[in-house]
């Protein structure tokens, strides 16, 4: 089967080896996106911008394989404190409002940098 894969630049990608998403047939995995831009941290100190920042690359991926938001079906929320679920949770509500994909959000000791608050992975059906 085809894949097709999304590559976003990041400094990782290239090191741990893997792309931002990949399409293989119908189903779509978006790699954990952080909120980081040209090797900045985008919202440093603010986790609904950082998510919101994060799901309008994850939102961009889909589109370059040939999806979109509404194709989600489950999303997977990593945060460094949970406390701060409902600036993280009104950030996806704005993304998935009328999708309701299943969703999880957990509590990790921290991210790849000590700046980022949010990770989000996604899968999509189309």
């Amino acid at each position: 089967m085809n894949r097709t894969r999304v590559f976003t630049g990041s400094p990782w990608e290239p090191v741990v080896g893997y792309c931002r998403a990949i399409r293989i047939g119908d189903r779509i995995e978006v790699a954990g996106t952080t909120a980081m831009k040209d090797g900045e941290v985008v919202g440093e100190g603010n986790p609904y911008e950082q998510a919101r920042f994060i799901l309008q690359t994850i939102e961009k991926a889909l589109q370059e394989l040939g999806a979109d938001m509404s194709h989600v079906v489950r999303t997977r929320m990593f945060v460094t404190d949970i406390s701060q679920w409902e600036e993280i949770g009104k950030a996806h509500g704005e993304f998935f409002r009328d999708v309701k994909p299943v969703a999880t959000m957990v509590e990790v000791k921290g991210l790849i940098d000590p700046r980022l608050l949010v990770e989000i992975e996604a899968e999509a059906v189309v």
